[in-house]
């Protein structure tokens, strides 16, 4: 039950500015998007996280590092670029206002996966490349690290809704509904028979709470295994806690 925690790079100038940064370079965090990825770091320096990946993009870096940072452990960076930001071709640096104008702006929002953005990227292509980077990732980390170990990946937010879509069965022409925001914490619990989508797009849950190793199971006690899902919902995260104290 390996646990992925998906982070979207903080606030940008471009994001601000309204523009379509794209891959392109030297795009940095602002202010704003400097304190919200300290504060995410704090909020995860409690987490036992094993590796951090990153889209080699700059804001990405950025936003990895400020969690090596708060974490206080040495932990590496590891590059991935596989969750690299969409290539949008034609479009990149280019005001979302009018993009809104293009004809293949509907489309965007309609049927995704029938996209190719001009001189450009298709958009299934980027959800197939990242959503097989992070499996790739998650099983390579539990062999390493056992099946309970937590992992950090940091990307952009059309790469981080493709990957929502596959962990939740969607279809990539229904990922508009889901939302990421800058800064925000979306964890996928991949397991042998499903992944599980603990929480998407959160920007204050307690991530220790979530993120907490399952309780050893006392002896004798029958209870599905980890990756069965519980009939009726069962206690939802809080049966991941460890047991209280009487």
């Amino acid at each position: 039950m390996t646990t992925v925690v998906l982070i979207r790079h903080g606030r940008t100038g471009a994001n601000t500015a309204g523009v379509l940064a794209g891959r392109t370079p030297g795009v940095e965090l602002d202010e704003v998007g400097r304190r919200q990825v300290a504060d995410l770091g704090l909020r995860l320096s409690d987490v036992p996280l094993v590796a951090v990946v990153s889209s080699p993009l700059r804001r990405c870096r950025q936003t990895a590092n400020a969690v090596v940072l708060a974490h206080g452990t040495p932990l590496e960076v590891h590059p991935e670029r596989n969750l690299t930001e969409c290539g949008y071709g034609d479009w990149t640096g280019r005001k979302l206002a009018e993009l809104g104008k293009e004809k293949l702006w509907s489309t965007v929002q309609t049927q995704p996966s029938a996209v190719r953005f001009p001189n450009g990227e298709a958009m299934s292509e980027m959800a197939t490349r990242a959503t097989t980077a992070v499996r790739a990732w998650d099983a390579r980390l539990s062999a390493e690290h056992g099946p309970h170990a937590v992992w950090a990946a940091v990307s952009h937010g059309d790469v981080i809704k493709a990957i929502l879509a596959d962990a939740l069965g969607m279809h990539l022409d229904a990922f508009q509904r889901i939302l990421v925001d800058p800064a925000s914490v979306s964890i996928v619990r991949y397991t042998d028979s499903r992944p599980y989508v603990v929480t998407t797009n959160s920007t204050n849950a307690d991530l220790g709470k979530l993120l907490a190793p399952p309780p050893k199971k006392p002896r004798g006690r029958r209870k599905p295994t980890d990756d069965q899902a519980a009939v009726g919902g069962g206690l939802g995260a809080a049966d991941q806690l460890p047991a209280q104290q009487s």
